[in-house]
């Protein structure tokens, strides 16, 4: 048997010609090559084709629908941030607004900090007062007459503006009737805060009855849909009032928010075009007891006419939608906003009912006002589809002429004019046939 771990040239060769192999076993290796391991090859899962081509366009309307920034979120706010407003002096001319508009917690501190700084203010003016009469130097003296009873500083000229302002009236610190200058600032103090009152309290009680937060009951279904509606092609979609206390004058608006581009090359960025929901027939009016689903027919006024389903896809545009009315227990103006990109506008969908007949009563199921289900829908736009309607229409249109015009001669003579034309039975049994299907499909469109 031969060495196994032998390095002569013979056994090498011997090595060779048994493909490395002596008995079964191994041929030996370096010691320093023992612990070092080949690296592994990590192949990745091959996609099927259908997958492999579906891939680059799912990546692309991932893509778009990154890009697409709205104009209006789904809550109402306006996604619009003014920047570089030189006149801010216009702020300060209305400053009752701008303290309404302003957030919760700058609102309390300026509240607090006018109140304080007015405090403050006329608790200084009584200690000068009191200062420049020399009422401080005669404190113990019991035959001084000060211009207010028991205040000896800073501190209790403080305590007396305060109870002046606020006509809390304690008795300890009153004004004496000599000191003139004294009744002065009492009147000056007594008409700047009842101003100061009313100009901030004024500003809490409008800051809280406002009617945002009325807003927040009032709901938009998460997607518009368009499908057909009495024949017609329309996009829907459905609002809500979840208060028993109900808007009272609510109409509904929407917007068609698209940037476009003019014949003479202008650019508009973010167009506004009116979606019409109802104008002229009145139904853009609602009486908002249950859940309504508002329509739009897209006809030849729409700026949805020449859209398709495969256009829709590839359109980058928004749908505002503004619901207004007045709040039945304050009367006050409230709107509600929402809106709609295109991913959110499903074609061929309908929405679910959600109002059922109880025992003596309606009930609205909210946990289906969001749903929606598929529904035999063309995927033309409304302008290739009353296209071919009216194509439809031209042959049954050319048959009753015709017939009406042969009602007119004798027997004889339609036979006469059917010779001539030369017509086989076969096909004026066809042309009769499909003048009746279209007839057929008139009615039914008519309806």
């Amino acid at each position: 048997m031969p060495r196994l771990f032998s390095t002569t040239a013979g056994e090498s060769a011997y090595w060779t010609s048994n493909n490395g192999r002596v008995g079964g076993l191994n041929p030996p290796r370096n010691p320093m090559e023992q612990d070092v391991e080949s690296p592994a090859v990590i192949r990745k899962p091959k996609l099927p084709k259908q997958a492999r081509e579906d891939l680059p366009k799912q990546l692309a309307e991932v893509d778009r629908a990154k890009r697409i920034q709205r104009y209006v979120q789904k809550d109402g706010k306006c996604n619009v941030h003014h920047g570089n407003v030189r006149e801010t002096y216009r702020y300060l001319t209305d400053i009752f607004t701008t303290l309404v508009d302003l957030k919760w917690r700058f609102n309390l501190f300026i509240f607090v900090l006018v109140y304080t700084v007015t405090w403050l203010f006329f608790g200084f003016m009584w200690w000068l007062i009191a200062y420049l009469r020399g009422d401080l130097d005669h404190l113990a003296d019991n035959h001084w007459t000060p211009c207010v009873d028991n205040l000896n500083g800073f501190v209790s000229a403080f305590l007396f503006s305060i109870e002046t302002e606020t006509t809390i009236g304690y008795g300890y610190r009153v004004i004496t009737d000599k000191c003139p200058e004294g009744i002065v600032l009492l009147l000056v103090q007594s008409v700047l805060g009842s101003i100061v009152n009313a100009f901030m309290v004024g500003c809490m009680f409008v800051k809280i009855s406002q009617p945002k937060k009325r807003a927040e009951t009032l709901v938009f279904s998460t997607n518009a849909v368009i499908s057909m509606r009495d024949g017609r092609l329309c996009l829907m979609f459905r609002v809500g009032d979840l208060r028993n206390s109900h808007i009272v004058e609510a109409s509904i608006r929407a917007k068609l928010i698209k940037s476009k581009q003019t014949k003479e090359g202008e650019f508009i960025p973010l167009n506004q075009t009116d979606i019409n929901v109802g104008y002229n027939t009145g139904d853009d009016r609602l009486f908002l007891v249950s859940p309504l689903i508002i329509c739009h027919e897209i006809n030849q006024n729409s700026p949805f006419w020449e859209i398709s389903q495969a256009h829709l896809a590839k359109e980058e545009l928004e749908i505002v939608v503004i619901l207004e009315g007045m709040v039945e227990a304050t009367g006050m103006t409230c709107q509600a906003r929402s809106s709609y990109v295109s991913r959110e506008i499903k074609w061929g969908y309908r929405f679910t009912p959600v109002l059922t007949l109880e025992d003596g009563f309606y009930e609205v199921d909210y946990n289906s006002f969001h749903d929606i289900y598929e529904t035999n829908t063309p995927t033309c736009s409304a302008k290739e589809l009353a296209d071919m309607a009216n194509r439809a229409r031209l042959p049954l249109t050319w048959s009753l002429a015709s017939k009406l015009s042969q009602q007119g001669l004798p027997e004889s003579e339609q036979e006469g004019q059917e010779t001539k034309t030369g017509l086989d039975p076969q096909i004026k049994s066809q042309q009769t046939e499909r003048n009746g299907d279209i007839a057929n499909i008139e009615s039914e469109s008519k309806v």
